[in-house]
């Protein structure tokens, strides 16, 4: 009887142990089923905000590079709108010294209004140089009424100034260039009217027959 008794006990623990290791094995199965499930979601969410964090990071290179471009933009911009005005300045320059040139030759090829002024009755009504010059000029055989021409033309040279000098090296009444040249009519060209003017009558005579005709190319040329 206690034998049949041990058998069946044993038995009956076997059992037990069993279902024991049965129901500890589904719990620990369970177990790591959930531990599983809250690993994969951690990792989910990790991803999540490393991709959000990524889409943080472009979006700030974005914003970066579209300031940047609009920077270039406007700079690039300004810089063209820089070389367009420095353009039209020097177009408007250019257009102004082609107008003046052609100005210039204009009034350099238009024909010198003769003179047609008062003609004066003698020398006598000039004074100081002028009047040498009004009595030498008569004496080189020109006509009195030539004298308005020559007094015109010399107040534009020199103002009848015989120490009139220019830095071109042009001295005196008819402001010769060289001075020296007048040296011909006297040793005392520099400082002598008579001598200066007497040089100049001489050559106007010979380069432009008259004191009016001398007259006429300064006023077309701006020298005789």
């Amino acid at each position: 009887m206690s034998r049949l008794w041990s058998r069946y006990g044993v038995r009956t623990l076997a059992v037990s142990m069993l279902l024991v290791g049965v129901a500890g094995g589904y719990f620990l199965g369970e177990d790591r089923e959930t531990q599983q499930s809250g690993i994969n979601a951690q990792i989910v969410a990790d991803a999540e905000r490393a991709e959000f964090q990524l889409l943080r990071e472009r979006n700030a290179a974005h914003k970066q590079a579209m300031a940047a471009q609009v920077a270039a933009e406007q700079e690039a911009t300004r810089k063209a709108a820089e070389t367009a005005k420095a353009a039209a300045e020097r177009a408007r320059k250019a257009d102004a010294a082609a107008d003046r040139k052609k100005r210039e030759q204009r009034a350099a090829n238009a024909p010198a209004k003769p003179y047609d002024g008062p003609i004066p009755a003698s020398c006598n009504e000039y004074s100081g140089n002028r009047a040498v010059g009004c009595a030498l000029m008569l004496e080189a055989g020109f006509p009195i009424a030539e004298m308005p021409c020559l007094e015109k033309l010399w107040t534009k040279e020199s103002g009848w100034n015989p120490k009139a000098s220019n830095p071109s090296g042009a001295y005196g009444i008819p402001q010769a260039k060289p001075g020296s040249k007048m040296s011909a009519y006297g040793a005392d060209w520099q400082n002598s009217a008579a001598t200066q003017i007497k040089w100049g009558l001489s050559y106007i005579k010979g380069r432009y027959k008259s004191p009016c005709g001398a007259w006429t190319y300064f006023q077309n040329n701006g020298y005789y």
